[in-house]
């Protein structure tokens, strides 16, 4: 089971790029005991609030840190700082992705985020390494709308043959509900982002 940090500054009390390095110093999934949030394998640097200018600042301060940590880092919508960057791995929501798979650049490792399994099989067609499905249960980030539950996650992960990350409510006790509904790993931000 994977674990993916998805960033938010908004839900952080200290700059994003100490948050970020906090959870880098989490032990790995091996050791960190049953419950916990282990050092994620993957950290999708989301910072929608950003001008390109600032977002292009957190990621050449972000994606050392993760390397030094043996961590994944993939920068979110900001398409414009990743080539520029000539950086390979992206993730974005499905729309923009459609606006943009017709030009010449072409992430090494692609993600997207999906809401059915109609998205989720569009989005291998365009080329996703993987993809992010949600939201599964009740979460802050998505005040008053209802959860698509663990059967939406399994409709999508028998659907595709790529992997699916769980968003949405995400935490280690519900990693065994979404593995057993097909789920390669699961995205976590509130838990990430306080700690």
């Amino acid at each position: 089971m994977k674990y993916v940090a998805v960033t938010d500054p908004a839900l952080c009390g200290r700059p994003l790029a100490e948050q970020i390095r906090r959870v880098l110093e989490l032990p790995p999934a091996e050791v960190s005991g049953p419950g916990k949030l282990p050092r994620p394998d993957m950290v999708i640097l989301r910072a929608k609030e950003l001008s390109d200018p600032e977002y292009e600042r957190l990621a050449e301060e972000v994606i050392p840190l993760c390397r030094a940590a043996g961590v994944l880092c993939v920068l979110h919508s900001h398409d414009e700082t990743a080539r520029r960057m000539e950086y390979p791995y992206f993730h974005c929501p499905l729309p923009m992705w459609k606006g943009l798979c017709g030009g010449p650049w072409r992430p090494k490792l692609l993600g997207i985020s999906v809401h059915s399994r109609e998205e989720a099989l569009l989005a291998a067609d365009l080329g996703a390494g993987y993809v992010t499905a949600g939201h599964v249960f009740a979460t802050e980030c998505k005040k008053g709308l209802p959860p698509r539950g663990l059967s939406f996650l399994k409709e999508v992960a028998d659907a595709v043959q790529i992997p699916v990350y769980a968003i949405g409510g995400m935490n280690p006790g519900r990693a065994k509900a979404a593995r057993e509904a097909g789920a390669a790993g699961i995205c976590v931000m509130s838990g990430y982002m306080r700690l």
